[in-house]
């Protein structure tokens, strides 16, 4: 019958959107009988996608700062270009940024601007500034007035080439082709290889058709994050010090590696020293 045929069709079209599962393609030719009917939920991989199709719901950014920050790692991060094509990354290096107390902060002091407007709104919401003048770094709102975690490193998944195209178009002069590794590792690349500019300031995770977040399917246990210091916040006293940075030990895409937090943690068993 044609709602049938109709919803076959709308299951291959969504399988065939996710290519970051390479056994999606072979599907489209499997289980499908004369009379359009068809089992694709019989596939492992039909789980997973199904699992991953569904983005990342308000009450996931409904949560304190730093458990946010944690809990990002591992998900993955997608961003639909307007020519169609989608470019995904997983997680793998946050940093929180707690407002009111916090020196480092773009909303210490609970001081609102036009600029920081994001960071007083809904859990979910983006947050985008420019360094330099040049660069964008992108953040996503929590719980608790003013604070947001900063997304600082992506390992890319899907939509590699577009990812370098963007990442080229951003860079003077003549360049060398970049490796996967260097796509998105650091806040600024991560919105150069993803084409995130200020127009995303104050959208909403939850919402949107151009960004959006969806479930990671191998998230990382305590004994996998390292719990290290910000970056680039040296003149913020006590608080350059805090242990707000979370990375994925061992991923080759973080910014930068903490040796000497991991020495510490691997000597107090929270971790085997590899």
């Amino acid at each position: 019958t044609m709602p049938k045929k109709r919803k076959l069709l709308a299951q291959l079209s969504a399988l065939q959107s996710n290519s970051s599962f390479p056994s999606f393609d072979a599907l489209e030719n499997r289980n499908v009988t004369p009379d359009g009917d068809s089992s694709p939920k019989s596939s492992k991989y039909f789980a997973i996608e199904k699992r991953n199709s569904s983005r990342l719901e308000a009450d996931f950014f409904n949560q304190p700062c730093i458990s946010l920050a944690k809990s990002f790692l591992g998900q993955i991060l997608v961003r639909k270009l307007p020519d169609g094509r989608e470019l995904w990354g997983r997680i793998v290096e946050t940093e929180a940024y707690l407002g009111g107390e916090d020196e480092a902060s773009h909303s210490k002091g609970g001081k609102q601007t036009q600029r920081n407007a994001a960071m007083f709104m809904k859990p979910g919401t983006l947050y985008v500034y420019q360094i330099y003048g040049i660069y964008f770094c992108v953040n996503v709102s929590s719980q608790g007035e003013g604070a947001a975690v900063l997304l600082r490193s992506l390992e890319p998944l899907q939509g590699l080439d577009a990812m370098r195209e963007l990442r080229s178009a951003s860079r003077k002069g003549p360049t060398k082709l970049l490796k996967d590794w260097q796509l998105c590792n650091g806040p600024s690349k991560l919105c150069q290889a993803l084409g995130i500019d200020k127009a995303f300031d104050q959208r909403d995770l939850t919402q949107d058709a151009a960004i959006w977040m969806v479930p990671g399917h191998d998230l990382p246990g305590e004994q996998d994050v390292v719990v290290t210091t910000r970056i680039g916040i040296g003149n913020r006293g006590e608080w350059a010090q805090k242990p707000l940075r979370f990375y994925l030990r061992g991923n080759k895409f973080v910014s930068v590696v903490d040796k000497k937090t991991e020495r510490e943690m691997a000597a107090m068993g929270h971790f085997s020293c590899s």
